[in-house]
């Protein structure tokens, strides 16, 4: 247990050592200061001139927006129909099938948006066309949409008071070719090195050790699964994602994908106080996240390893913690860990089977999820922090009786409308959509659907509720893990899953930025002896607070009916 533990340490104090000084490293390259990657201007220069881009055009909130959107509606329609025609191109040794077109709508969008919701097979599912040339590259470029509007909040706040926030389209390059491509490559060269398929050959056999005949799938598979991290991408080569012995080799390289798919979230923190000249507030926002992602894995950690109460009473030994739905070479410890970061960070990504986990750690997945805001995805976690910062802004000011401001510019109607709007919007969809699957579930469960809505469950009860909950909110998160024993490719749920992953992501982008664009173009006020100061301990504690009530009261009944439920009968 203790070699469990200091696993654990290690792990994260090692995503430390590199996402701070990485995150000053992104500072300099998005404030255009001199870096050691300079060398690559001539690159960026010509993708810039092939593209037809003058990145030295500024552009006002909306503009970013726009160009953001626009890019992502030709990536949606590409990779739709070359989805559903993948059996007609190359690079198919496998001879995989094409896929239907409402499986085709739910995979484009959950990868366009960052989310990787898996309702196929890694390995059966896609060809190394596809994987290559549609997954991998969207993986690059959605991660790239996420840095690219943070970094527009970012300049929002540099000045004192400015409406011209940079160049998207520089923001976006420059995330792939001063981040994300050079950290992938020697990702994938760790991960091809210590045994992870790097190859476009079909599958491969050999003779298990009860005799039979195996068939395992290769490909480039090493290339993806560095991105999927760095990216917080999540979507597994493979099927069962990084639980499989070829996607994820060994302790080693659990280590490198847990640490890969913090580090850029952490950074992005450290990034924004180094860019805007505001260090304390970076630490402080750092802070509460720390103290949030804490809250939710001490408990994760400690139910794993105290293994599960139903075994007990069997009278069976687990000296080793919850073992169902875990690999033997990472143990309960490591696999509580990853399913934390993987939740609370966007990621998605399992080394473990979280269907299989005990009911307090899928009530702490859960809530990483709805919440969504401790690191966060790439990008996006700190957009999805800022819209609580301003609640909290707002909230503090009406208790002192001051016209709440944050770093200088007044926080007036329009402002608060937003995060409001923001703020109730995946509520309604993770219980929208939790609701109208139940309900289907429960009073039309003999349908005559090509799956009858009675067959969608293995398990029956609370952990059944529970499936579907962690389906709806995985989505809305844009994190795509999921309780796996819910049985969700079929017409309901690609389709009903696929409107929540795009509301889910664009929306929760398209207001931080608008807010911090409308803040941005304010006068500047200097700051006062009245002026409250969000870098202080006690503005720390009033973000985490309006953090925790908004989300108690948001989601409580409904965790209440799933996971609570369920572990109140798993110990009486």
């Amino acid at each position: 247990m203790n070699t469990e533990l200091l696993g654990i340490i290690a792990t994260y104090l090692l995503t430390l050592l590199i996402a701070i000084p990485l995150g000053k490293y992104l500072a300099k390259v998005f404030a255009g200061e001199k870096t050691w990657t300079d060398f690559l201007k001539p690159l960026e220069s010509g993708i810039y001139k092939l593209s037809g881009i003058n990145p030295k055009e500024q552009m006002n909130w909306k503009q970013h927006m726009k160009a953001m959107l626009t890019i992502n509606s030709v990536w949606l329609i590409y990779g739709f129909f070359t989805l559903i025609y993948q059996d007609k191109l190359p690079l198919n040794p496998d001879g995989n099938p094409g896929m239907s077109p409402d499986l085709s709508f739910n995979t484009i969008i959950s990868f366009v948006v960052n989310c990787n919701l898996q309702h196929y097979s890694g390995e059966s599912g896609l060809t190394y066309f596809t994987q290559h040339f549609v997954i991998m590259f969207l993986q690059f470029v959605s991660a790239a949409t996420g840095i690219a509007s943070a970094v527009v909040l970012f300049k929002a706040f540099r000045d004192k008071t400015s409406s011209t926030l940079g160049n998207f389209w520089e923001f976006f390059v420059k995330s792939i070719t001063r981040l994300l491509l050079p950290l992938s490559i020697i990702m994938a060269l760790i991960l091809a090195f210590n045994g992870t398929p790097t190859s476009y050959e079909g599958k491969d056999q050999f003779i298990s050790v009860q005799g039979d005949t195996v068939n395992v799938s290769r490909g480039p598979a090493a290339a993806m699964i560095a991105i999927k991290h760095l990216g917080t991408n999540g979507g597994g080569y493979y099927g069962v994602n990084s639980a499989h012995p070829l996607e994820n080799t060994n302790y080693l390289t659990n280590m490198v994908e847990m640490i890969a798919q913090v580090i850029i979230p952490i950074a992005m923190i450290i990034a924004f106080g180094f860019f805007i000249r505001r260090k304390k507030l970076a630490w402080t926002i750092f802070g509460v996240m720390t103290v949030g992602m804490l809250m939710l894995l001490i408990p994760s950690v400690i139910t794993e390893l105290g293994g599960s109460p139903a075994i007990e009473k069997m009278g069976i030994s687990q000296n080793t913690g919850a073992m169902e739905g875990k690999e033997v070479r990472f143990g309960p410890a490591a696999s509580a860990y990853w399913s934390t970061v993987t939740t609370i960070i966007s990621t998605g990504s399992v080394n473990s089977m979280h269907d299989s986990t005990m009911p307090l750690t899928g009530l702490m997945q859960m809530l990483g999820m709805m919440i969504n805001s401790f690191y966060g995805g790439v990008g996006v976690g700190i957009l999805n922090y800022f819209i609580y910062l301003i609640i909290a802004v707002f909230i503090s000011g009406l208790m002192v009786g001051r016209t709440p401001e944050f770093m200088g510019h007044k926080v007036e109607a329009r402002e608060v409308k937003i995060a409001a709007i923001i703020t109730l919007l995946s509520p309604f969809l993770i219980l929208t959509g939790t609701a109208l699957a139940t309900y289907t579930f429960t009073n039309h469960g003999d349908a005559a659907w090509a799956v009858q809505p009675q067959n969608w469950l293995n398990n029956p009860g609370f952990h059944g509720f529970s499936e579907m909950l962690y389906e709806v909110t995985s989505s809305n998160a844009n994190n795509g893990s999921g309780f796996e024993g819910l049985g969700d490719n079929n017409v309901f749920w690609n389709v009903m899953t696929g409107f929540v992953l795009i509301i889910g992501r664009f929306l929760p982008i398209i207001g931080p930025v608008a807010i911090a664009g409308l803040l941005g173009a304010k006068q500047f006020i200097p700051e006062s002896a009245g002026t409250l100061k969000t870098d202080t301990m006690t503005f720390a504690l009033m973000t985490m607070a309006v953090i925790l009530v908004l989300n108690a009261l948001s989601y409580f009944p409904a965790l209440a009916l799933g996971p609570i439920a369920e572990y109140f009968t798993m110990v009486r």
